[in-house]
């Protein structure tokens, strides 16, 4: 009981840090376009290869994304990387190489990727991050979280998305209501660094 009401503070206190008391739950948002997707954004705890064609000695092929954004490669030591697709660091890479090498023909790949991440709070399993390595929505990420517990209310599920501006928007999402055919658009496609909380 302890363990459930202490969880309970803490998602409460997130959600009220987020998003405020009294905040309107939105409609749910539009379906991404999965055929305009932006371009991956590399982040702390990623791991990156970096390749130089025809010159093994400047390949790397696991390179961990520091908290502080850099990665080291050699001749050009620190690099940073979080913040920038794979493309805009080959960029950086080949100009970089390029003092030392002749026509660098530099390749960046994400390996992993470890910097996406949603929170599952409150009346769930096992509340705490989970990777978003792929789409998920908001049952797949409780579903991870191995599930409701006995205590959780199904039909009265928040996920808070933080805006560009540092604001959070509520949306609303009734398992109940889902499962029985209603509501089809509310589980909806989370984003990197959702948060999900699961009411008592």
């Amino acid at each position: 009981m302890v363990i459930r009401s202490s969880r309970l503070v803490y998602a409460l206190t997130l959600l009220a840090v987020l998003v405020g008391c009294g905040r309107t739950p939105l409609p749910p948002p539009p379906e991404p376009d999965i055929m305009n997707r932006p371009a991956y954004v590399i982040g702390p705890s990623d791991v990156l290869a970096v390749r130089v064609w025809k010159n093994q000695e400047l390949s790397l092929e696991q390179v961990p994304v520091r908290p502080d954004g850099k990665i080291s490669v050699p001749l050009v030591n620190d690099v940073q990387a979080a913040g920038l697709t794979t493309l805009q660091l080959k960029d950086v890479l080949t100009k970089a190489l390029a003092e030392y090498v002749t026509n660098p023909e530099v390749t960046v790949v994400v390996i992993q990727m470890n910097s996406r991440r949603v929170f599952v709070l409150g009346e769930v399993t096992h509340p705490g991050p989970i990777p978003l390595v792929e789409d998920l929505r908001v049952l797949d990420a409780i579903s991870a979280a191995g599930g409701f517990t006995t205590f959780a209310n199904k039909r009265s599920i928040k996920v808070i998305r933080r805006q560009a501006d540092g604001t959070g928007v509520e949306y609303r999402f009734n398992y109940s209501s889902y499962i029985s055919g209603g509501d089809p658009l509310s589980n909806l496609m989370l984003q990197n660094g959702d948060t999900i909380v699961v009411p008592d």
